[in-house]
């Protein structure tokens, strides 16, 4: 899996958590089981600039 196209949101500063983008095709993955609900939220060395 790449990661990439749920967490650009973030990246560009449109959302502060990948859950609040409401196109994103991370609630899928979520919904799949493939990603958790927190992830991205488990580093807080995530550097977003």
């Amino acid at each position: 899996l790449t990661h990439d196209p749920h967490y650009n949101p973030m990246k560009h500063r449109l959302v502060s958590k990948v859950a609040d983008w409401p196109f994103s095709t991370f609630h899928r993955y979520v919904k799949n089981g493939l990603l958790s609900e927190n992830w991205c939220y488990q580093n807080d060395d995530l550097d977003v600039e």
